[in-house]
């Protein structure tokens, strides 16, 4: 069986000939597996018999970064697009249940599919555009089957991370969900320890990509029954999940939504299980605090909700809420005629309160700020007149709303 080669690029074929004139070279991995469905290409993987040595000497630009299991990043001459080569590879047992105890350098594709992990990602193209296809990978696309190589017991028990990569791999995009094989099923049921000889960096990178997916819903559900995420996040309440929107920071947070804790214990939490990082952090936390609170479609409160949040923070929580009536709304509210910043400074302020610089200054000068943005007022003297509003000089100060949302 031939396979289309129309979308590889002129540098990749570069690549590709380069390492054929010294050795062996075949186009492995998730390019091959697209093809076949006409999905879009991800990045080129090659797998070849010449050693990491050999490789680095006809791209001197390479980046080794696994060169001891035979990876080499290859650069061209000029440009920084890169492309992973790898050794073909014969492994031994795997101690840590995550790399390999030894790595032996061998020169039969064959062998090198083997030892891959499910039969869509075991294909290979040679160099006159031949699949290579030993374990009915290509039958198991178009059936929508996910299977392992070999017995999946064993495929899972030599590394923990194939769990998750399983339940990447049940995404086929626009054709649905890939449905796993009894095997497999029972596999992970009975591996699930596995997962703690995985590091956490390598989990959470995994789950965030499951979670970016679009058919995430249904693949997160099946991570439940099949006791993966009591594993990952065995100290979240991870009950009751409800439907999944918006990016995978987004959905991350509504699947932790029903956790009784706030929104910095869920997020510490969150940060030991999947190391996240202090961005993610903050964007769950302020989604968990708020779970119960969604945007009104009060144009005061809207234009608040819009000059006090980042842009990403106003698309995750309407996400998270399925708020798409108040996104609809907020599509339809003109710009401020002043813009977000405040028109009144602490200077001019206390020109005219006669105020000492202090908080209570700042307070008010929040407060002036608030209402400028709720009423979309223009210019300093529509401002200054809503002092004629507060008791500034006798009311408790702390007490005034400043420009935050909620």
């Amino acid at each position: 069986m031939e396979v289309d080669l129309g979308q590889l690029s002129s540098e990749d074929f570069t690549v590709l000939e380069r390492l054929r004139r010294v050795g062996r070279a075949w186009i492995v991995g998730g390019w091959v597996r697209d093809a076949l469905i006409a999905s879009p290409r991800t990045d080129l993987d090659i797998a070849t018999d010449l050693t990491p040595g050999e490789v680095k000497k006809i791209f001197p630009r390479s980046i080794a970064v696994g060169e001891e299991f035979g990876t080499i990043m290859v650069r061209l001459d000029t440009g920084e697009q890169t492309w992973e080569v790898t050794t073909l590879r014969s492994e031994g047992s795997y101690g840590d249940g995550r790399r390999p105890d030894n790595v032996a350098f061998g020169d039969s594709i064959e062998g090198d599919l083997s030892r891959r992990d499910f039969t869509i990602n075991a294909m290979a193209i040679d160099s006159e555009g031949n699949l290579i296809d030993l374990f009915n990978g290509a039958a198991d696309l178009d059936a929508g089957i996910l299977r392992t190589v070999g017995n999946a017991s064993d495929r899972l028990g030599e590394d923990g991370l194939r769990i998750m990569r399983a339940f990447r791999f049940l995404d086929a995009e626009k054709h649905g969900t890939r449905q796993m094989n009894s095997e497999l099923t029972d596999a992970i049921s009975s591996n699930l320890k596995m997962l703690d000889m995985v590091s956490r960096e390598r989990i959470g990178s995994e789950l965030l990509q499951i979670l970016s997916k679009p058919n995430r819903d249904e693949i997160v559900s099946i991570m439940d029954s099949l006791g993966v995420l009591n594993v990952i996040l065995s100290d979240i309440d991870t009950s009751r999940i409800q439907k999944i929107s918006g990016d995978e920071i987004t959905a991350l947070a509504k699947i932790c939504s029903n956790d009784s804790r706030s929104g910095g214990e869920i997020s510490a939490s969150l940060r030991k299980s999947l190391k996240l990082s202090k961005d993610q952090m903050r964007l769950i936390t302020f989604l968990h605090d708020n779970n119960s609170i969604i945007p009104s479609t009060d144009l005061a409160e809207l234009r608040r909700f819009r000059a006090a949040l980042p842009v990403n923070f106003q698309s995750a929580i309407l996400h998270y809420h399925n708020a798409e009536n108040i996104r609809s709304t907020l599509s339809d509210i003109p710009k401020l005629k002043a813009g977000n910043s405040p028109i009144i400074d602490g200077n001019r302020l206390a020109k005219v309160t006669g105020l000492e610089p202090s908080r209570k200054l700042g307070r008010l000068k929040g407060w002036l700020h608030r209402k400028q943005i709720e009423l979309d007022l223009a210019d300093e003297s529509e401002v200054l007149a809503q002092l004629e509003n507060i008791d500034w000089k006798k009311d408790d100060f702390e007490s005034w709303p400043i420009l935050i949302w909620p």
